[in-house]
């Protein structure tokens, strides 16, 4: 009997990251860049961008003598879709109507279309879809703002959350569900720091859009009446101002880069303003898991703080010392997007998971 493998799909901006799953390994991965010098004008939406990506991938993995036919579960990263619950759903119309459609069109939102059109080709195969940044589980009581023209939302790294939850839980053969947990995960842009309480994520900071501690291209939370001048100074477009806030802001506004190991280089040479700007960072980190920890209104069994920003002594260490005395840290560096997809992937296989239906 030939052992299933699984296909996962991760679409990011300028590349699609691919890899092959088997036995609870990578058997193969490929980063597959997809911008070329001449596409400045070529695709006027993420949308066109849809046909090139699947020509890729197959080619990819024609090329590497991968046989589809081997393929049975294939795990596309989540798009920006409507709330949803947290969980492992199978592509279905509704859904990639959905991704389709989507007002916050993101380049993630490709990865299901892509998955659906690859299991097509391959008969007894499914695609899915596990915890995109749209899962909503907050209380009623974080959804509220102070004004009401304005709702808190729940747009978060939730994948990378989930998994971060489930393997603490599984390190200490506990469940998940029955933890209480505050987890801080560094993405390549923002940064989100949730109250994970029994299995559900009741608040968090709104990441996507730059709400929370500034991060590597985020600028975190401004008050508003400076950000009210600046939009009508009449110096800067709509989308102007989106690149300033959540595209080049952060550690990339102030230092003019997003490369820690270089910051931290920086800060050996003696250079004093990169030394701030990185310790305000995780003071402003370590700020909003204080305030995410009094959220839980019951003992909190640990603090995880996951992403590759924790491989720098300088940051963590900065982090650690002002949250130490809130309860027990567990540091998790090395947590992937493609790890947490492949993880999901094999619970289906598994059948440790009821998959959900899109509506």
């Amino acid at each position: 009997m030939v052992t299933p493998q699984i296909l996962v799909i991760y679409p990011q901006v300028n590349d699609t990251k691919i890899g092959i799953f088997k036995n609870s390994s990578w058997i193969f991965f490929k980063t597959i860049k997809f911008r070329r010098p001449d596409d400045e004008n070529v695709f006027k939406s993420v949308l066109e961008q849809e046909s090139r990506r699947k020509e890729q991938i197959i080619n990819e993995l024609r090329d590497n003598d991968i046989n589809i036919y081997d393929i049975s579960v294939i795990m596309a990263r989540g798009g920006l879709v409507k709330p949803i619950k947290s969980g492992i759903y199978e592509i279905n119309e509704a859904l990639k109507e959905d991704l389709r459609k989507s007002c916050y069109m993101h380049e993630t939102n490709l990865g299901g279309l892509i998955a659906d059109h690859i299991a097509s080709l391959i008969p007894n195969s499914k695609a899915y879809m596990a915890d995109p940044v749209s899962v909503d589980e907050l209380d009623d009581l974080a959804r509220v703002s102070g004004h009401p023209m304005f709702q808190r939302k729940s747009l978060f790294h939730a994948l990378n959350h989930k998994f971060a939850g489930r393997s603490y839980a599984k390190s200490i053969n506990r469940n998940y569900e029955d933890l209480n947990l505050v987890i801080a995960h560094v993405g390549e842009g923002g940064i989100s720091i949730g109250a994970h309480k029994k299995g559900r994520v009741i608040d968090v900071n709104q990441a996507y859009d730059g709400d929370g501690p500034f991060a590597l291209t985020r600028s975190g939370e401004i008050a508003y009446g400076d950000l009210i001048e600046i939009c009508f100074s009449g110096k800067y477009e709509k989308n102007q101002l989106r690149q300033i806030l959540v595209e080049n802001g952060g550690l990339k506004a102030h230092l003019g880069t997003t490369n820690i190991n270089l910051v931290e280089e920086l800060i050996k040479n003696g250079n004093l303003k990169a030394d701030i700007v990185l310790r305000a960072m995780a003071y402003q980190v370590a700020k909003h898991i204080g305030a995410m920890f009094v959220v839980i209104d019951q003992d909190v069994d640990a603090i995880l703080l996951s992403g590759n920003i924790f491989q720098s002594k300088c940051f963590t260490d900065e982090v650690k010392k002002r949250i130490l005395k809130l309860g027990h840290v567990v540091i998790s560096p090395f947590v992937s997007d493609m790890d947490a997809l492949a993880d999901n992937a094999m619970m289906i296989l598994k059948e440790e998971v009821q998959v959900l239906h899109y509506e």
